[in-house]
């Protein structure tokens, strides 16, 4: 569960650093979420202080005019899941590197 959790936190710091232009129902669907679980998401980031949410001007629908930003701490944050994934995905790599070279024995 917990590597579902931070794959998906992974996923959202990535997309509000490329998008942060996007509303919430932009980055769901771009990100195949829910809208629940986008909001879940956001709380647990702007809780633990990796992501900040502003609003511009005195506008009716404040909601469409929100922007998601990275804090610095989000930014770090971000680069560990980054590298993370990528341990990951070198250890899958050369598990199917081993899987193969057997198969070829």
């Amino acid at each position: 569960m917990k590597k579902n959790l931070e794959q998906d936190n992974f996923e959202l710091l990535r997309k509000i650093h490329s998008k942060p232009e996007f509303s919430q129902r932009q980055l769901a669907e771009s990100l195949g979420f829910s809208l629940g679980k986008l909001n879940y998401c956001l709380k647990e980031l702007k809780k633990k202080g990796l992501v900040k949410i502003e609003s511009f001007g005195r506008q009716k629908n404040k909601l469409s005019y929100l922007r998601y930003v990275i804090t610095p701490k989000g930014i770090s944050i971000r680069t560990k899941l980054t590298l993370n994934f990528m341990k990951r995905k070198m250890s899958e790599y050369e598990e199917l590197k081993k899987e193969l070279s057997k198969k070829d024995l």
